[in-house]
This record gives structure tokens, sequence and C-alpha cells, in this order.
């Protein structure tokens, strides 16, 4: 007799649908699984039958086939244990054949019968409203993040048993309940009124919040370049509903447990110096996703910039520029997302101490030089704002402590709404430092004085075009954080301050 079933298989961030089919005849006992799977799936044939034995179904030994379409996909992970089980009580006549369509199962089985949670619920519950499924067997606890989406109704499965007892029609299982979208909690966050002085800097994480630039710290050791660092996530604004679903996606994919519900805060990451570049940018023999798009629609921060490996750094200029990231395998072409904001700090030279009044800099000019060159012009032209942090006075210790962070904040969600209203209403992480050149053309609208401020500095800095588009994309944030249409030559001349350490850094 032959039985099929759906599953779902992780693919990326996405979920690829899988018809289990399986088919029962008589002969030498066997059970065979083909159509690319992995170890994982392989050993399902052990949890499987001992799970369907546990639940009180001595199956009789026959040639049993399983497919997993298409062929042609690999297939990884413990997702269809569930679908294989429900498909091989079909096929054997325990389960109505037509219970299972429309019926999207997923679900890792432990031998006991138990349903354990899975990764990319959410993908899984995307793929469910575009197959037009009637229903989501999935584990109890990756339920409310898949209800949180919509579309399909999520049952929420604890067993395999109970999965049986639903499809059969003896027990009704209540449908999973849409969580309510509750504003990301903000306690525990820094404040960046902690930060005494670097009104410069300040300033720049400011810009760098509103239209999500790129920003490079460069001071001596304890100028404060960490702890401004790790007060951007208190400036930035709240994810949208359409911006919740894609991180969610991410966060359920890599996560260790399941969220509850929609992720409702940027995410900020910090990996060490040492990660490596599949760490950092994504891959694997099965490709999973880095660190860029663990931050996506967040920040990335790099402390000690100079320390990374040189092939990590230079593989984040392409996400930078395409806001995504292709991973190319033997069997797997992957895209992830990765639009980030990247947060970067350094020293000034290897010993920390160059341009500080209070301790002398022993580096040989060679030396700095060497330094410096670990970060490559093309990376660094990727880079919109590069602001110095010099060392603190005594005096700016003991200062005043300046604005709170959720002052700053207001401030910046005005300024993402002007953007967002220039872009598009659904535009997902519309800002300004992901415009096109065609809408560079059409947004930045510079008057007089501003254009010839920008043609002068661009001969007489000997800027790139690239970095060119950049001064231009923070002209515009400026001007959107003073609330103005045009950009004027003030929101120009402070844009071309943040790249004075260009020709520095690389000289």
């Amino acid at each position: 007799m032959l039985a099929r079933a759906t599953g779902a298989t992780p693919w990326g961030v996405e979920a690829r649908r899988v018809q289990v089919e399986v088919d029962v005849r008589n002969g030498i006992p066997k059970v065979q699984i083909v159509g690319l799977p992995d170890a994982a799936v392989r050993e399902s044939r052990e949890r499987v039958w001992t799970a369907i034995r546990h639940c009180g179904f001595d199956l009789e030994q026959k040639v049993v086939t399983i497919n997993l379409a298409p062929a042609d996909i690999p297939k990884a992970g413990n997702h269809l244990d569930l679908a294989i089980a429900v498909a091989l009580l079909a096929a054997y006549g325990q389960l109505p054949v037509e219970s299972l369509k429309r019926v999207v199962a997923c679900g890792e089985l432990g031998l006991g019968g138990r349903v354990r949670p899975i990764r990319g619920s959410l993908a899984i519950a995307e793929l469910g409203r575009r197959l037009e499924a009637r229903a989501l067997l999935l584990p109890a606890s990756n339920c409310a993040e898949a209800a949180a989406l919509g579309g399909a109704p999520a049952i929420p499965i604890a067993s395999l048993g109970e999965a049986i007892e639903h499809l059969a029609g003896v027990r009704v299982i209540p449908v999973a309940r849409t969580p309510p979208l509750l504003p990301p909690a903000r306690a525990g966050v820094p404040d960046l009124s902690d930060v005494r002085g670097q009104q410069t800097a300040k300033r720049a994480l400011e810009i760098a919040a509103a239209g999500g630039h790129n920003v490079l710290f460069i001071g001596p050791p304890g100028s404060g370049k960490t702890m401004l660092a790790r007060r951007l996530p208190g400036l930035l604004p709240p994810l949208s509903r359409a911006e919740s679903i894609e991180v969610t996606k991410v966060r359920s994919l890599a996560a260790s447990s399941p969220p509850d519900g929609l992720v409702r805060h940027r995410p900020f990451r910090a990996p060490h110096a040492s990660v490596s570049p599949a760490a950092l940018l994504g891959g694997g023999s099965m490709p999973r996703p880095g660190e860029i798009t663990l931050a996506h629609l967040g920040v990335l921060f790099l402390d000690e910039l100079p320390e990374f490996r040189r092939d990590a750094l230079e593989g984040l200029r392409q996400p930078m520029e395409e806001t995504r990231i292709t991973v190319v395998r033997a069997r797997a072409r992957i895209t992830y997302p990765a639009r980030f904001t990247l947060l970067a700090a350094m020293n000034p030279c290897k010993c920390g101490h160059l341009g500080d009044p209070r301790h002398e800099c022993g580096c040989s000019a060679s030396e700095i030089a060497r330094y410096r060159s670990r970060i490559s012009g093309p990376l660094l032209d990727r880079i919109d704002l590069h602001v110095e942090v010099p060392a603190l006075t005594l005096d700016e210790l003991k200062g005043e402590s300046g604005e709170r962070s959720a002052v700053v904040a207001a401030r910046v969600l005005a300024a993402r709404e002007r953007q967002r209203r220039h872009l598009g209403e659904d535009a997902v992480g519309a800002v300004n430092a992901v415009l096109t050149s065609r809408q560079v053309r059409r947004l930045v609208r510079l008057e007089d004085a501003a254009q010839s401020l920008l043609d002068n500095a661009f001969e007489r800095l000997g800027l790139s075009a690239r970095a060119l588009t950049r001064i231009l994309k923070v002209s515009r944030t400026i001007a959107d954080l003073e609330g103005h249409e045009t950009v004027g030559a003030g929101h120009v001349a402070e844009a071309i301050q943040y790249r004075a350490l260009d020709r520095r850094l690389t000289s």
C-alpha cells in the first residue's frame, strides 16, 4: 500500500516542502530511505519504529520503501520524523490516508514517542500558508512561534500518540493561540548617559542608528569605544511586524531554544576576533547562517577590528553592499539575508597610545603602517562614519551626564519614519544606508551650496565614487534627523567630517 504525508526541511532561512511517500509490500523485511537523506534522516528509521511500538502498534515486518521527494534536494536534520511516522502508519492501514491531505507534519521523535522541538518552525508556517495547508502538526514548544505568523492553524503535538488520535478523529487538539505582539523590553540595555564626554562619537552613534550606517571608532584603550557600541541597541527603533518575522526566522533556525512568538528586539552580535570565516559569514558542509545573518536587521560589533582574520574581514565586503550572502557547496546554493549595521572599533596603533597625550607611543612608523594595513581600503570605503574617540580628560570624566538613550531614540524613530515614507511603508529595513544609486539621485536633493561643497571635497580629498555616495547617504540621514526635505551645506559638511580618516588610515 502507498501513503503520502507532507513534511518540510530547512533551506537557508526558508523551508522546502518534502513529500514523504511510503510503500509497503510483502517480501524479505527491509526498510530503506531514499531521496538524499543525511545521517540524521537515515537514523530516523530506528526512532520512528521504536516510537510507533511504544504507542501500541506492532507493525508486521515487510519491505518498506520511504521516498523523500524531490529527490535532488538534500534532506537534513530531525524535521521529518513525524511525517515519516504518520505516513508509515497510513501505509499499514492504521490511519486514514485522507487524514494526511493538506497537513504539514514536522517534529523529532523520541524513542518513547515524545515529539521534540525543531528549528525553523516559522519558515515551516510560511510554507504551510503558501501550500494552503489546513493544519500544521508541530511540537508544542514551537507552536507559539508558528501561530504568531497567522495562516494555517498550528496544532501543538506533545507525542506521536496525540498526533495519531488527532488525525484519526479520536481527539480534537485545540489550535495554538496567537501570542500578543508585546513591545520590546528595554530593561538591562545600557544607557547612553553613562558615557561621559565623547560628544562627537555620540552624535555619530545617533546618525548611525537613524540611517543604519556602518561606523568605525578609532581611539586608545579606555576611551569608551566599547561602552559606546554597547549602547547602540538602546537607540534603535523596535522592529516592525515584517522585520520581526524576518529576524524570528533567522533566530528560529539558529537558536538552541525556539522563540516564544515573534522576536521584537533587534539582534546585537559581538563575535570574538578569533572567529573563523565560516562562523562569521556562514558555511559548513551543510551550510548554516553565520554571525552576519544572525545580526540581520540589527548590529554586528567587531571589537579590535585589525585582530580579525584578513579573509574573514574581506568576506564582509560583498554582504555589506548587497545585504545578503550566498554560500555555495557541492549540493547546495543557499542565500542568507545580511542587512546589518557594522559597528567596529580599533586602536590607532598596535600599542594603542598614538595621539594619547598621557602615554607615549612606542610604535615605529612601519609598525603603525603594518597595523593599519590589516584593514583594506575597499573595506574601509564601505564604512560610512570614521570617528576618532580620544582619551578623556579628568574634567570630562567628572562632567555631567549627557542625554539619555530614550531622548536620542525618539529623534532616531522620527528620522526612521521619514525614511519609511520616502522608501515605502512596507519596505523591510528601509534606511538610508541601503539606498540604491537611483534612490540616492531621487531622494538626496542638494542645495546649491551643498553641491559646491561636495564637488570641492571630492577633488581635494581624493574620494572614491563609493565614498561620495556614502557621504550623500549620511547627509540625507542628518537632514532627516533635523526634519529637512532638502540637504544643505551644513549636512554635507558634517558628513564629510566623518570621512576625514579615510586617507590617514590607508596612507
